[in-house]
Order: C-alpha cells, then structure tokens, then sequence
C-alpha cells in the first residue's frame, strides 16, 4: 500500500507532490532583510532533496519587525530580487515556495542565537520595539512601547505590502506567522495583552488584530493560491491563551477562507513549562482538525518517516512540518522514501546513486 506522507495533497490550486513541509527556520544570514546566497542554498537544497512545501523563514514585514537586525525581511522592493531567484529554484525542482511574513513585537531587536541572544541596545543597532502592552518579555527588558491604533493601522499595512512583494517574488504559499510570542500572538495571549480598547479583553477583540491582516492580505493575495496561518495552540502558562481558544480562533480562520492552520506551541513568556518530548504537539492539530475541520499542520520533535505515516494514518493532520530534522538532512525526503519502500523521482543529477531493487 501507498504510504500517505508521499500523496499528494492539494489546497487551492496548489499539489504539493508529498505531505512533507520545510518549517521556517530562522538562519541570521541577512544584511538589511535582503536574502543572498546562504538562503538559495539553505532552501534550494531542500526543494533538490524531495520536500513538497518549503516555506522560509520568519521574513519581517517592516524593518522593526526583525527578530535581530540579521533577520530576512520583504519590506523592501529591493528585497524582491534575490528572493525571486530562490523561488525559481524551488520552483524547478518540484518543491512549492511558501513565505512566512512575521512582526516579532516585543521578541525584536534580540541578538541571533550564537551572538548571546538578549535585546541589543540602541547604541548597538537595536530598536525600540512595539507590542500590544508594555509588557516586558523578560525582567531587566526593556519595555516595549505600547501600539496605538495608528501603529495597528500601518501594521496592517505592511502586511499587505509584504504580501504583494511575495506574490511578484513567486512565492505560491504565505504562512502568517501568529506564533511563538511573536506580535500578532501577543495579541491574542491575555498574558501580553492589557489593552482596555477594542484590540483588548475579550477573545473577540484579541483575535482583531489577526482577522484584519487576514482580510488585508487576502484584499491583495490571488484567491486561487494558498494562505495558511501559523498559531500557538497553548502558552503552556496559567491564564493564558489554550487549546480551547485556539479552536475558537480556528473556526473563525476556516469563515475567513484561511486553506490550513498549522498547530505548534509556546514561544509567548519566558516562564513556560513545555512537557517537551516527541509528537508532543501532535494532539493539537488533531483536536483543531477534528473540532473545526479545517486541514492542520503537525509539528514539532517529528524526526522518523514513521512518525510522520502514522500521524497521516491516524488522521491527526495533513502535512507534516519539520524543522531541526531538516538541519540535520536536507533530503530527509529521499531517505524516507526508501525507508517506506516509495519509488520517488530524484533529481536527474542524483539518478545514478538511486538504490535499485534487485
């Protein structure tokens, strides 16, 4: 029998030749926002090592969006060259562009991983950051300013510009990146938001902010390809945003046309307690999936072909997002195939390695 991570799966116009998705992965590699040659290799590699979805990683929608002034960025037109390159190629390798447009809010202006982490200082290039309280991420930070309805208006904004720069870039997927503590979850968690005004309080003045960037992008993103929206679907953290609410925001997401949710965890407060451990997010896609009916994304610590067949099988999600098991294997795909016994196409240039049974 068939396995099901090598079907196709199809949203909107768009087949993907297998359920197996390349979750952004942040890289620290940009000057200004602007992709170079480390992003063509890094995501090109795998487009050539069989993944079906490849989405980049969080790509800034303004300049104080940046998670570090190393961050990829569409927030330029100048911006748009390099990354055109690198869909072309994904493109013709049989893999699909996806793109993550992202705000970091109150997590911007941090130093890349290996430069220490923790907020860099204006003296240093940082910035001051935006969120929608001033509510430090963590204590000794500086405190973000708190978004006043102009800044909420051009936020809205930039995400449609950045949609537009996607589209004429080819990017055929936009993932909106409501995730991992980063602004637009920052809304939706009461832990990040105090505000008294009508992006505050209530679930459904919380979840404001994402519905009006979904209708903005929506106004300028072709209906016939796939927009998909990326949610936490737990704080991990008392009296904050849970499974219960993702669900809620999940329905509204499936009214507003959105194709796929993709379902990870965590990332809002630095006191999170995060059962970590494999497939440990699974259960909520399949929750999401099975309450709302809207195809999910599985992710997180899914590292074996079998894992990710039996999440397919037992219909918990529709795609399988991987991320650290990319870094490990850009052909994660190719090897797998051969562990499920699939006979997939390789790049003509590999053929003659190809295992051939006898």
């Amino acid at each position: 029998m068939a396995s099901r991570l090598f079907s196709p799966f199809q949203l909107k116009s768009i087949t993907f030749r297998n359920r197996i998705a390349v979750s952004p992965m942040c890289q620290y590699s940009s000057v200004d926002g602007f992709a170079n040659d480390w992003h063509l290799v890094h995501l090109g590699s795998r487009a050539v090592g069989g993944a079906g979805l490849i989405i980049s990683e969080a790509t800034a929608v303004s300049p104080a969006g940046r998670i570090s002034p190393d961050d990829l960025g569409i927030y330029l037109d100048e911006h748009i060259e390099k990354l055109s390159q690198i869909t072309r190629f994904i493109s013709e390798h049989g893999a699909v562009p996806g793109i993550q447009l992202a705000h970091a809010g109150r997590k911007a202006s941090t130093n890349a991983a290996w430069k220490g982490r923790g907020q860099v200082s204006l003296s240093d290039g940082g910035w001051k950051t935006l969120a929608p309280s001033a509510i430090p991420l963590n204590q000794g930070d500086d405190a973000p300013l708190e978004m006043s309805l102009d800044d909420i208006g051009a936020l809205i904004k930039d995400f449609a510009s950045a949609a537009i720069r996607a589209y004429k870039a080819g990017f055929k997927v936009i993932e909106l990146h409501a995730a991992h503590g980063y602004l637009i979850h920052q809304f939706l968690s009461p832990l990040s938001n105090t505000r008294t005004d009508e992006y505050g309080g209530s679930f459904e003045n919380r979840v404001r902010l994402l519905l009006e960037i979904i209708d903005a992008v929506k106004s300028v993103w072709p209906e016939e390809l796939p927009l998909i929206v990326r949610i936490s679907a737990t704080d991990w953290a008392e009296n904050g945003w849970d499974v219960e609410q993702s669900v809620k925001v999940s329905k509204l997401l499936l009214e507003k046309g959105i194709d796929l949710v993709d379902v990870s965890s965590g990332g809002l407060v630095s006191y999170q307690k995060i059962p970590v451990k494999p497939l440990y997010q699974v259960p909520f896609a399949a929750e999401i999936k099975k309450a709302v009916g809207i195809p999910t994304g599985a992710v997180g610590l899914i590292t074996t072909p079998a894992e990710a067949e039996s999440i397919l099988e037992n219909g918990q999600a529709d795609l399988i997002f991987m991320a650290r098991e990319f870094l490990r294997d850009p052909y994660f795909p190719i090897h797998a195939a051969i562990e499920l016994d699939e006979n997939i196409t390789w790049p003509i240039q590999y053929e003659r390695a190809k295992p051939h049974k006898s």
